[in-house]
């Protein structure tokens, strides 16, 4: 029997990243099981197959793909490659020298951007940076995710008006 593509990818992220015990989460929750997004995305065969899997997620109105540091700019620096979108990168805060930016790369004033992220549960770092890129004049209305560990989209983005769009949820990739 053979697996469809979603199917195989869930059931490969389960078995390489899925991690018992206990871990704090940066929303600040402790949960039983961890998703390690590194063991995912540093194997190559499966970040491909997962961008692959993402690229028809992407809006047809986006126009800049955002990656948010660290987890997401992998993902977003190969879907900016299948799909010529230019890409921006978001730290988590600007840094304190250089050009002293929080959002580096592509410009994104008065662009549809999509930010593309590893994670999701609360929502906190994504948020922060949707208030960074509107206060640089992007238009921010979508975001994409591999893994959406909360139940539809998570407070911080429906009180911006941002809609998550998730590859997967826990409970997708229990069922695979």
């Amino acid at each position: 029997m053979h697996e469809r593509p979603m199917e195989d990818v869930a059931r490969r992220i389960t078995q390489i990243a899925h991690l018992t015990g206990e871990f704090r989460l940066r929303s600040g929750i402790i949960s039983d099981h961890y998703f390690d997004k590194y063991l995912f995305e540093s194997d190559p065969r499966l970040l491909a197959d997962i961008c692959e899997l993402l690229e028809p997620l992407v809006p047809d109105t986006a126009e800049v793909l955002v990656g948010m540091e660290l987890g997401g700019v992998p993902i977003a620096t190969i879907l900016s490659q299948r799909t010529g979108l230019p890409l921006a990168l978001a730290r988590k805060e600007a840094k304190t020298y250089g050009t002293a930016k929080q959002i580096e790369g592509a410009d994104v004033q008065n662009m549809n951007v999509l930010i593309v992220e590893d994670i999701v549960t609360s929502g906190g770092a994504v948020a922060d940076s949707i208030d960074a890129l509107r206060g640089l004049g992007a238009n921010v209305a979508h975001a994409l995710c591999v893994i959406n560990r909360g139940d539809g989209d998570p407070a911080l983005f429906v009180e911006r008006n941002v809609a998550l769009e998730a590859l997967f949820t826990e409970a997708t990739l229990a069922a695979g």
